[in-house]
């Protein structure tokens, strides 16, 4: 039987009675600084139709738990499509407005950052209230910045201890949280290390143990690791973040993020994240969060502003080539990334690509941790303009200067658009995304056209002035 499954309802019910009780003494376990400055829960703005909690006494004794009294017609806090149902209408449209430390501030500008997305007017403020927050969105949204600007907020940087933990499903998007955290928090002297698996273990234990850091960021596995190993004191942390938390899930990480659950403060604030909310998701949400607010960015809301989309009818596979060749020679390009759908694939079209004495670069799953790296390091330098990758690194590519997106090959799941195209163009800078379009890829582009209610032009044939 494998781990997973030994997770039973009543076995897991026992198993963390213990830390629901430690959870309800939230508001009297507050530090003073957050009593004086925020919110009970209990007075927490509430609408009339957000799920309520009872105390209702188990069977066989009088110890109580926490009941969830679900909405009509579905799962709390959620509608029949599978979304969740807002409960914090507060929209902040100015960073300057969210009462943020100075220092944060001029690191979120410095960044790049103009104005909030859709999501970080929305949860940034509830999530430095200290409330526990789920929010529903996909990537390309804003959102690892949402969670880093907030747990930036929280921290105290004179003090040498971990207060912050963010989990990521991956080795890459983990390093790229880190990347904006260190970043946005620039200014502030904050510290924040990435524990992923890949790194050499004795060198992390020592680095960490010798310097304990502010903020960690890793994938549960090492994270956990850490944590029973006691290179990672979990008894000041404050925040936990879960980072696309369905895909977590997926991969099987569950039973390691209930363990690392187990092992942090019973008064600890929990943001959850994910683009989709599977039955394990809340099953996560009922277990650890309390009164979460509930946050939803719908797709019509995800921004596609500032980036340019077209398509490029080329009716044969074959002729995708000669139409990159073409484009490749028409306009300049800062920095490009180009998608395609299979490993084999992205190694074909850089050998094509080399052999005509363009400079590309590539990346994909199958490449081991160093050389994924060493990739991502000269991309991001600038020493490398061209990066050849599939869907499952897309989620860890955020470079500033990316002006053009490529997509080779549409999309096979279209919720993966966004989260190409939202690699140019990243939060409000501009950015344009070039379709190739066969035949048969045809229907699959009205689809993305339809979902994201969008409209994706015929590209022009004067791109280059538009670039």
């Amino acid at each position: 039987m494998s781990a997973y499954d030994r997770y039973d309802d009543r076995k897991t019910e026992d198993r963390y009675d213990d830390r629901r009780e430690d959870r309800s003494r939230y508001d009297d376990r507050r530090d003073d600084r957050r009593r004086d400055e925020e919110p009970r829960r209990d007075d927490a703005p509430r609408r009339d139709d957000a799920p309520r909690r009872e105390e209702e006494p188990r069977e066989g004794g009088d110890e109580r738990e926490m009941r969830v009294v679900s909405n009509e017609g579905g799962a709390e806090g959620m509608n029949p499509d599978g979304l969740i149902e807002s409960n914090w209408d507060e929209v902040c449209e100015s960073f300057d407005d969210m009462s943020l430390d100075q220092q944060l501030l001029r690191g979120i500008y410095s960044y790049g950052f103009e104005k909030p997305s859709a999501i970080q007017m929305r949860a940034i403020v509830p999530c430095t209230k200290g409330y526990d927050v789920i929010a529903q969105a996909q990537s390309g949204t804003g959102k690892t910045a949402t969670f880093a600007i907030s747990c930036l907020q929280q921290i105290d940087v004179n003090r040498a201890c971990t207060q912050a933990l963010i989990l990521g499903p991956t080795r890459e998007l983990a390093q790229q949280i880190q990347k904006v955290v260190l970043s946005l928090g620039d200014y502030m002297g904050a510290s924040c290390y990435a524990c992923v698996g890949g790194n050499n273990m004795k060198v992390e234990i020592q680095r960490l143990q010798s310097d304990p850091q502010q903020i960690i960021v890793g994938t549960p596995g090492r994270v956990f690791d850490m944590i029973t190993r006691k290179v990672i004191d979990s008894r000041d942390i404050k925040i936990f973040v879960l980072d696309e938390a369905d895909e977590m899930l997926s991969r099987g990480f569950k039973d390691q993020i209930y363990d690392i659950f187990r092992t942090l403060p019973g008064n600890i604030q929990v943001v959850l994240l994910s683009a989709t909310m599977p039955v394990e998701i809340l099953d996560v949400t009922k277990r650890f969060m309390r009164e979460p607010i509930r946050i939803l960015v719908k797709k019509e809301e995800l921004t596609l502003e500032g980036i340019k989309q077209y398509y490029v009818n080329v009716e044969k596979e074959d002729w995708k080539l000669e139409t990159l060749c073409d484009l490749y020679e028409t306009v300049t390009i800062t920095q490009c990334v180009i998608f395609l759908n299979t490993r084999k694939k992205v190694e074909w079209l850089t050998q094509q690509l080399n052999r005509r004495d363009f400079t590309v670069s590539c990346m994909h799953g199958d490449m081991d941790q160093k050389n994924r790296e060493q990739v991502m390091r000269e991309f991001r330098t600038g020493s490398s303009r061209v990066l050849i990758t599939t869907d499952l690194l897309a989620r860890g590519i955020d470079v500033q200067q990316v002006s053009l997106v490529i997509n080779y090959d549409l999309p096979t799941n279209r919720e993966n658009y966004i989260h190409r195209i939202g690699r140019g163009g990243r939060f409000g800078r501009k950015g344009a995304a070039i379709n190739f379009v066969t035949e048969e890829d045809k229907r699959t582009l009205q689809d993305i056209e339809q979902f994201y209610n969008t409209t994706i032009e015929e590209m022009p044939m004067n791109i280059a002035d538009l670039l």
